[in-house]
């Protein structure tokens, strides 16, 4: 798909880009269905030929070009529509946990939108079994953990969020492996107020809050997830970097900044990398996590915004590990598995600088 990484020249040193592709991770802003690969994506084409996605992966490269957020969602939804029986639902989830374990990534938090297929007549059931199945043969196979994050699809209005808090609160359908509760799609004209009641409910369940916010609009979206929805984190949270006072609350309560740079170039969020705030946000001393949101969608992958941080952050080895560290504390998984990451971790940097 789109390299939009073609502008940016040796975005970390060669001994670098070794010391990320084999350093272990977690990940915590990551989507589901925005995570399939072009291969799985020409597959389900073909399984769906009524759809608009070519399954050329050459004509692939062409549709998945985006000029703006809009545009974006456009593409993001034609690629939701391909998912339309739990075979295919369970296909996608497990082919995203292997692309994630090819990355070293011990632990991530995929942000799924059951509404999406629940809708388009998947039967709920069958749903949670898909992906409950794909995750328990990925962590058996891969080793990889994967814990699910329910999202409400913004642009689909309060039937969706009602529809999201129900199966995600439902004793019957609850997934085991569900962590967290959020709020995704476009920002702009989908105030986070209102959707206040959905996460008081889904936070009395025992989840946690993690809405979008701030990714395409200004820094009161932030204000309001964190006053209406109560965040825990923030996913993107871009333009917090316009408000001096929003950075000292989050670097203050310690609320982590999910930031996914070659995403917010690609949605036209922030014009460039060099413009990119990650430098305000680490200065003010907030916890930045970094992921990969919608990675072969935006030409990229976990390992590559690594980089990409790298060479904003000027880090070497330990300070990309420190950053790797950062997502293990921000994320939802017992200690005892933090702490084993951790380790992890810091026994891999410490053999890699060892003379």
């Amino acid at each position: 798909m789109t390299d939009h990484l073609d502008v940016l020249v040796d975005p970390a040193p060669r001994d670098l880009h070794a010391f990320i592709a084999s350093l272990p991770k977690a990940e915590l802003h990551v989507h589901h269905v925005g995570s399939a690969s072009p291969r799985i994506v020409s597959e389900l084409a073909a399984r769906h030929p009524d759809t608009k996605v070519p399954t050329d992966p050459e004509a692939l490269v062409d549709f998945f070009t985006f000029t703006d957020f809009a545009r974006f969602i456009d593409v993001y939804l034609s690629v939701v529509d391909l998912i339309r029986t739990p075979e295919d639902v369970r296909l996608l989830t497990y082919e995203v946990a292997r692309d994630l374990a090819r990355q070293q990534v011990r632990y991530a938090e995929l942000t799924i939108t059951p509404f999406s297929s629940t809708r388009r007549g998947i039967d709920e059931r069958a749903f949670m079994d898909a992906i409950e199945d794909a995750r328990k043969a990925a962590e058996a196979e891969f080793g990889t953990v994967l814990r699910w994050c329910f999202d409400i699809p913004g642009e689909a209005g309060l039937e969706s969020a009602e529809e999201t808090v129900r199966l995600a609160t439902d004793d019957r359908l609850r997934p085991e492996g569900l962590v967290s509760f959020g709020l995704g799609g476009p920002e702009i004209g989908v105030p986070r107020p209102q959707f206040k009641p959905y996460f008081d409910r889904a936070i009395a369940a025992g989840l946690h809050s993690v809405p979008h916010a701030g990714e395409t609009t200004g820094p009161q979206t932030v204000w309001d997830a964190l006053t209406h929805l109560r965040a825990e984190r923030i996913g993107h949270g871009t333009s917090s970097a316009q408000d001096d006072r929003l950075l000292a609350h989050l670097a203050e309560h310690r609320i982590p900044l999910e930031v996914c740079p070659t995403s917010n170039i690609a949605t036209r969020a922030v014009r460039t990398l060099d413009e990119h705030p990650i430098k305000e946000f680490v200065k003010a001393g907030v916890l930045v996590t970094i992921n990969s949101d919608d990675p072969p969608m935006f030409g990229t992958d976990l390992d590559n915004e690594y980089a990409v941080a790298a060479r904003l952050l000027d880090l070497d080895e330990r300070g990309v590990a420190e950053l790797a560290k950062n997502a293990v504390d921000a994320s939802f998984l017992d200690e005892a598995g933090k702490s084993r990451i951790r380790d992890e971790i810091d026994t891999y940097t410490s053999a890699w600088l060892a003379p």
